[in-house]
């Protein structure tokens, strides 16, 4: 059994930055592909990016590459999601997943534990 909790989450100005982590229970982090996602108000939760268990590979959202910069610390295991010129349709609640199979995917059903999600806001 694996627990998540993200934090960092918070309201910024648009242009503005924020770091969120992901800090994550028991002993195989270092075997999990590790996710973000997001649900903003009335829509449907959306990937946002992904890492691979040895932090080597990565993927992102189209509407995030460039901007969003997703690492790891197996050593502490805790993610991070470092987000750049914030936007304010970026504004939602922002989740962390991990999944036992060590693959890194876009699908959130692929996803075996997740956090209760951290708000982030981005005013216009």
């Amino acid at each position: 059994q694996v627990q998540l909790v993200e934090s960092g989450g918070g309201l910024v100005q648009a242009g503005g930055s924020v770091r969120l982590s992901c800090a994550a229970s028991g002993r195989s982090f270092n075997t999990y592909a590790m996710g973000w996602f997001r649900q903003a108000p009335g829509k449907d939760r959306e990937f946002v990016s992904t890492i691979s268990p040895g932090g080597k590979s990565t993927d992102y959202a189209d509407s995030v590459r460039g901007r969003f910069t997703i690492s790891r610390d197996n050593a502490e295991r805790t993610v991070f999601l470092q987000m750049n010129s914030l936007k304010p349709e970026d504004t939602a609640i922002y989740y962390c997943a991990a999944g036992r199979s060590g693959r890194g995917t876009r699908y959130a059903s692929l996803y075996d534990y997740w956090g209760q999600g951290t708000q982030v806001t981005v005013s216009s």
